[in-house]
């Protein structure tokens, strides 16, 4: 009992028994994986081709990404406007929307019919082409660009505003405050926000599959997928599976060594103000970025909805069934979230020495294909059943192991200050069970825990991976109806 804060409780077991439960289901998804692979035959060409492929346009994704978000980051980290607050939360946006979505609004804007070929078109220049690299990268920028800004502008809320306040009482110019308060920042952020991308951009499944163009645009997950759905040659895809895992993995834990906070010291949480960006030139620099990173995000959404608002109602009956399947394995994932990252939340908090390997169990996750714990269920039930009876719930599942490290990088703190703060009182009171979690937790975390679960419910609704790998026509979710 020495390194517990209090009893852990029947909320507080439970999330020991999930932060264990993770981890077992990885392994066990990857031993079936590992022990499906025939021995003496290696990967073909393609399959290399596909790893080359696979790593070159994620390095290229997260370093568009990172390099492209860092100026429109900056520009709103030096500007405050009307409506500033609004379209940082609309930077999140891409990152929740459906990526098959997503892909049907760059396809409005620069597809064969696209605005930008019509533009081309009419003044007598050659049609462009978004299938292929550039189309996969193009994707992929659009959809993690945002990302890297919200990440990176929280870096630059690190800087405490004295240090600025210090910076304009030596007089120190833009280019002085770049050497010596911003770029030490980025060497900081921006190495982990490129690192969480490419981690992303590798498990690309949805992109390769509607924007690859061929076999020279093939993602190691694309060709797992092939190689069940199409050819079901189960050694060539536990093979691939083997080789997803061991680039995630090795990349998830470069990620999160490196994902240190800048250290600038304390400040006294004030609003920044730049005195080196309020010259005129700056001014219009700042709003060229922000106006053109806006558009560039919301151009495509509205023009998939001023395509398809006034058609919806025709749509068949087929996809208001599909949008009904989605629904339920997005309430389903919800309720698995949720469940598992506020008990696991209460088990870190309650811990002490073992809240740090609670919550890495918790972001395991990160380093765990989609596809590859798609593949390994697969394998594992097989032979029992038919899979394409499971697609709901596997689909379900997995997208909830894949959600979880978000909700637990949310819910943790705020249930840990929930219990440091009153659990002494509670504890005073014999406040345990269901009266603290209902009367010291809940009302605390109200907040963080709706936020989880919206966050849960958009990324399974929209997602387009494992249902493809078990799903039939009967069973197709909005996505896989869509595609």
């Amino acid at each position: 009992m020495a390194d517990r804060a209090q009893p852990l409780g029947p909320a507080g077991w439970a999330g020991v028994a999930t932060a264990v439960a993770i981890p077992a289901l990885i392994a066990v998804t990857a031993l079936a994986v590992i022990l499906s692979a025939e021995g003496g035959r290696g990967l073909s060409a393609a399959d290399w081709s596909a790893i080359r492929f696979t790593l070159w346009q994620a390095l290229l994704s997260a370093l568009l990404s990172v390099c492209l978000a860092i100026p429109v980051a900056r520009a709103l980290a030096r500007r405050s406007f009307r409506g500033r607050e609004a379209l940082i939360t609309l930077l999140g946006a891409p990152f929740l929307l459906p990526v098959i979505v997503a892909v049907f609004g760059l396809l409005a804007i620069f597809g064969r019919n696209g605005l930008l070929n019509n533009g081309l078109v009419a003044i007598g220049a050659e049609p462009v082409s978004i299938f292929g690299l550039h189309g996969v990268v193009l994707a992929h920028v659009f959809l993690n660009m945002p990302l890297a800004t919200r990440l990176l502008l929280q870096g630059w809320h690190t800087i405490p505003a004295e240090r600025f306040r210090l910076a304009a009482s030596l007089n120190m110019g833009a280019g002085a405050i770049l050497r010596h308060l911003e770029i030490p920042m980025l060497l900081r952020a921006a190495p982990p926000a490129a690192l969480v991308i490419f981690v992303i951009c590798t498990t690309s499944f949805a992109v390769a599959l509607t924007l690859g163009g061929g076999p020279r645009a093939t993602t190691v997950e694309l060709a797992i997928f092939q190689a069940l759905r199409f050819d079901f040659d189960l050694t060539r895809a536990a093979m691939l599976s083997i080789v997803q895992l061991v680039i995630t993995g090795s990349l998830a834990l470069v990620a999160l060594k490196l994902a240190r906070a800048p250290d600038f010291g304390k400040g006294f949480d004030r609003p920044a103000k730049r005195w080196d960006a309020n010259d005129v030139p700056r001014r219009i620099l700042d709003v060229v970025l922000i106006a053109g990173a806006a558009f560039f995000l919301i151009a495509p959404m509205a023009a998939v909805i001023a395509r398809g608002a006034a058609n919806i109602m025709e749509l068949p009956g087929v996809v208001w069934m599909s949008a009904g399947r989605s629904l339920i394995v997005a309430a389903l994932s919800t309720a698995i979230v949720v469940s598992a990252a506020l008990f696991m939340a209460i088990a870190a908090a309650r811990l002490r020495s073992g809240a740090v390997w609670i919550e890495s169990a918790g972001l395991l996750a990160i380093a765990a294909s989609p596809l590859v714990l798609g593949t390994g269920l697969f394998l594992i039930v097989f032979p029992l059943i038919e899979p394409s009876r499971l697609a709901l719930p596997v689909t379900a599942l997995v997208n909830a192991i894949m959600t979880l490290p978000f909700a637990l990088r949310v819910l943790i703190p705020t249930v840990r200050d929930a219990e440091t703060s009153f659990g002494p009182l509670a504890d005073s009171l014999s406040l345990m069970g269901i009266a603290r979690l209902r009367l010291l937790i809940l009302p605390r975390i109200r907040r963080p825990l709706g936020f989880s679960a919206g966050l849960a419910a958009a990324l399974s609704m929209g997602d387009l991976g494992v249902i493809a790998l078990f799903a039939d026509p009967e069973t197709a979710t909005l996505p896989l109806q869509l595609y």
